[in-house]
């Protein structure tokens, strides 16, 4: 497992009874996660002292609950800024455990010895397109949401890289790659991050378990002669480490690589255990 253990203002606490415990900062939150089937007895007086609530719908969805918790607040990674806000479907707009990726394509570009060329899809609010452009790259970061890029820009200011070589795009990924591909434009390195399930800006429709084979297939046509790395994240149960690894292996075999998937996690301070988040699977040569 690749785990996400480098974070000053960050902090799983304490996990129990379907929620997490976490410090964001100067702030705790609980919010729900389906990995924790535990039923551990909830000692950390920072259950009683939260500073925001998600409480799920049995139906679906949920919403939050605060107490004193600001509208928008920053925390760091390194060198980088993230602004935080508390909005819809239990999400502050960070994904902590990502930094593990971060660190591990940032080495390799730092250490590239040469311009390298980033496509970020489902970019979100730029996490990984910061520490990209941190680490000397330019980047190309696609999202369907104007939201999130907008979020994202932000992001960037907030982290001293206003004025980095970053693409804003704001589309569908899928119809993007395609016209990349015809514009005949490569890229020596590609990250997605695709989401279980969602729609692009014109009601298409994604399911992950559909799309991604072939999304990595069209991505694979966008690489330069010389690629440094592909990336491919997903939280949907079902993809596990082994499935990554069969989809991007064989799709960038031409390219005489090396892939290896895992779960990528988070330390759970109070126990000393690691929340899984996820999987992972990194091709590189």
């Amino acid at each position: 497992m690749w785990i996400a253990d480098q974070w000053k203002d960050y902090q799983v606490l304490d996990t129990s009874k379907g929620e997490k415990l976490e410090r964001w900062g100067d702030y705790l939150l609980v919010r729900p996660d389906p990995q924790v089937i535990w039923d551990t007895p909830k000692k950390n007086p920072g259950w009683k002292k939260m500073n925001g609530h998600y409480h799920r719908s049995k139906k679906g969805g949920g919403e939050w609950e605060f107490f004193n918790l600001p509208e928008q607040w920053t925390i760091q990674y390194k060198d980088l800024t993230f602004n935080l806000k508390p909005f819809s479907f239990k999400h502050t707009g960070l994904f902590p455990e990502q930094a593990t990726n971060w660190d591990w394509f940032g080495d390799k570009i730092r250490k590239a010895g040469r311009p390298i060329k980033v496509l970020n899809l489902f970019a979100y609010t730029g996490g990984a397109t910061l520490a990209a452009a941190a680490a000397g790259a330019s980047v190309t970061h696609v999202d369907a949401s104007k939201g999130m890029v907008t979020w994202a820009k932000e992001n960037a200011v907030s982290s001293g890289l206003k004025d980095a070589p970053i693409r804003w795009i704001v589309d569908d990924c899928v119809k993007f790659v395609e016209r990349e591909i015809r514009r005949g434009n490569h890229y020596d390195a590609i990250i997605m991050d695709p989401p279980s399930y969602g729609r692009g800006p014109k009601g298409e429709i994604w399911k992950i378990e559909e799309a991604i084979h072939p999304l990595i297939k069209l991505c694979a046509k966008l690489l330069s002669d010389d690629p440094l790395f592909f990336l491919v994240n997903s939280y949907t149960t079902g993809l596990a480490p082994a499935v990554l690894t069969y989809m991007i292996a064989t799709e960038l075999k031409p390219f005489n690589g090396h892939v290896d998937s895992q779960e990528i996690g988070l330390p759970v301070r109070d126990t000393g255990l690691v929340l899984p988040c996820g999987a992972s699977g990194r091709w590189e040569r």
